[in-house]
C-alpha cells in the first residue's frame, strides 16, 4: 500500500508514462473536454484540488524542463495568485504566451489532469525533462 506520494492510482499510471520531453496538462475545472487526450479528473469540489496543489504534489517526482501558461494569467488575477504559481515553479522556466497558442501545446500531450480550480487561466502545460 502507498503511503506516500500521488496515491490516485489513474494519476500515478499516467505520470509513470510521461517521458523526456513529453508534455502535461493541469487544467482548471472549465478548461475543455480534448477528444483523445486522456484525462485524469480528480475534482471534488469548488478549489479542491487547485492547480497549484497538484504542481506542489508532483514536483518531488517529476523532473520538469519548462513550463507553459497563458500570458493572460497574469493580467486576470491578483499579485499574491502569480506569485503563488512563480513560488510553485521556483526554479523552473515559465514561459507565457498567448492563450491560443497555449490551447495548440494540448493535443501533442501525453495527458490531461484535471482540478477543481476556479482561477481564471491557471491551467499550465509541463514539459519534462
Amino acid at each position: 500500500m502507498l503511503k506516500t506520494g500521488i496515491l490516485n492510482p489513474a494519476l500515478n499510471e499516467l505520470l509513470s508514462r510521461i517521458r523526456h520531453t513529453n508534455t502535461l496538462v493541469i487544467a482548471d475545472r472549465g478548461f475543455p473536454y480534448w477528444p483523445g487526450l486522456e484525462t485524469v479528473d480528480i475534482s471534488l469540489t469548488d478549489d479542491i484540488p487547485k492547480v497549484v496543489d497538484v504542481i506542489h504534489a508532483i514536483r518531488p517526482n517529476f523532473l520538469i524542463g519548462h513550463a507553459f501558461m497563458a500570458e493572460q494569467f497574469r493580467g486576470a488575477n491578483t499579485e499574491a495568485t502569480v506569485a503563488a504559481f512563480l513560488k510553485a515553479f521556483e526554479g523552473v522556466p515559465l514561459h507565457f504566451e498567448p492563450h491560443l497558442e497555449f490551447k495548440k501545446r494540448v493535443p501533442g500531450a501525453i495527458g490531461l489532469i484535471r482540478t477543481a480550480d476556479t482561477i481564471q487561466y491557471a491551467n499550465v502545460i509541463l514539459e519534462s525533462a
